[in-house]
C-alpha cells in the first residue's frame, strides 16, 4: 500500500516513513537528541526531496519538543527569561534564514546547499563527539574524573543591558543569548533542525548555564523557533507536508519511549561514541551522493 504526498509529490509506503520515524525517534529517546539532524538527510535518502524534507522535519520537531517541555516544567527546569531572549534572536534567525533558503531555491541549487551544509554541520560534530568520547573510553577508570566547573562570565556581564537570570544563577547581557538564538534560528531553517545539537554545548560552555536547566531551556526555544521555520516555509515556500509530519511523528513517538529503555543500558561515552558514528555515516553517504556524478546526467527527449 502507497500513500500520494501532496506536497513532495511522491508516492511513499506509510510502513517505511514510520518505521524511519521509528528509527530516528529510538535514536533520539536513547541519545537525548532532537534526531532532526539525522531524519532530514534519511527523507532525503529515501527520495523526498530536499526543500519538502527540511520544511516538513521541521515541523516534527516541534511536536516532539512540546512534550520534551512539559516534563522539564514538572521539574522546574526551564528559565523562561532565557529562552525568551533565545527566542527573539532565533525568530530573526529564522527569518534570514528563509530568506537564504528562498535565495538558493530559485537559483536552482537548493539540494546541493542543503546537502553541503549537512556534510560541513555533520562532519565537524562527529569527529568532535568521537574524539571525545573515544578519550573517555580509554581513559583508565582509576583516572579522577574532572567535573565540569562554572567559569566566569565576566566579559558577558560587561556587556550594555546586564540582567539577572535567576533560574540559571547568571548576571549577563542579554546580547550573546540573542545572537546565539539569531544563529540556531538560521539554521533552523536552512537544514530543518531544532539546533539543540549546537545549542546544548553553546549554553554550557558559553553562556555558562548550569546542566540542569539546559536541556529544557533549549527545548522550549526550539518549540518557537521551529515553528517560526515552519509556518514561514509553509507560508513562502509551500514545503511542509502534513501526511508526511503525520506519519513521521507516530512512528516516533513509539520509537523515543524504546530508545529510552534501551539507552539506560549504555554508558555515557558508549552512547556518544555510538551516535558519532552515525552521524559520520550520514556525513559519508551525503559527500558520497554529491561527489558522485549521476548515472543518467541527461534525458534527450523529442520535442513535439
Amino acid at each position: 500500500m502507497q500513500i500520494y504526498l501532496p506536497i513532495a509529490e511522491i508516492p511513499v509506503n506509510p510502513l517505511a516513513v514510520m518505521f524511519m520515524g521509528g528509527a530516528v525517534g529510538f535514536l533520539s529517546g536513547m541519545f537525548g537528541v532532537g534526531g532532526g539532524f539525522l531524519m532530514t538527510p534519511l527523507l532525503i535518502f529515501y527520495g523526498v526531496p530536499p526543500a519538502v524534507a527540511v520544511g516538513t522535519e521541521a515541523s516534527q520537531i516541534v511536536a516532539s519538543s512540546v512534550s520534551g517541555v512539559l516534563a522539564h516544567l514538572k521539574r522546574k527546569t526551564v528559565d523562561f527569561m532565557m529562552g525568551g531572549f533565545l527566542v527573539l534572536g532565533g525568530g530573526f534567525g529564522a527569518v534570514i534564514g528563509i530568506m537564504i533558503f528562498r535565495y538558493f531555491r530559485a537559483a536552482g541549487q537548493i539540494e546541493t546547499f542543503i546537502s553541503v551544509t549537512y556534510v560541513i554541520f555533520l562532519g565537524v560534530i562527529g569527529a568532535l563527539m568521537l574524539t571525545e568520547s573515544l578519550r573517555a573510553l580509554l581513559r583508565s577508570p582509576d583516572a579522577p574524573r574532572k567535573r565540569r566547573k562554572r567559569r566566569s562570565a565576566g566579559w558577558m556581564a560587561a556587556m550594555p543591558f546586564a540582567m539577572r537570570f535567576r533560574r540559571s544563577q547568571l548576571y549577563i547581557s542579554p546580547i550573546p543569548p540573542i545572537i546565539l538564538g539569531f544563529l540556531v534560528g538560521v539554521l533552523a531553517a536552512i537544514m530543518g533542525v531544532g539546533g539543540g545539537f549546537i545549542m546544548v554545548p553553546a549554553m554550557l560552555y558559553i553562556l555558562n548555564m548550569p546542566t540542569n536547566v539546559v536541556i529544557g531551556t533549549s527545548l522550549f526555544q526550539v518549540i518557537f523557533v521551529t515553528a517560526i521555520a515552519t509556518v514561514l516555509h509553509a507560508a513562502a515556500n509551500q514545503t511542509v507536508d502534513i501526511v508526511l509530519a503525520m506519519l513521521l511523528v507516530a512512528g516516533g513517538v513509539v520509537g523515543a519511549q524504546l530508545g529510552a529503555r534501551a539507552g539506560r543500558r549504555l554508558k555515557g561515552e558508549q552512547l556518544r561514541a555510538l551516535l558519532a558514528l552515525i552521524v559520520l555515516g550520514v556525513c559519508g553517504k551525503l559527500l558520497f551522493d554529491l561527489t558522485t556524478p549521476p548515472v543518467s546526467p541527461f534525458i534527450v527527449e523529442t520535442a513535439s
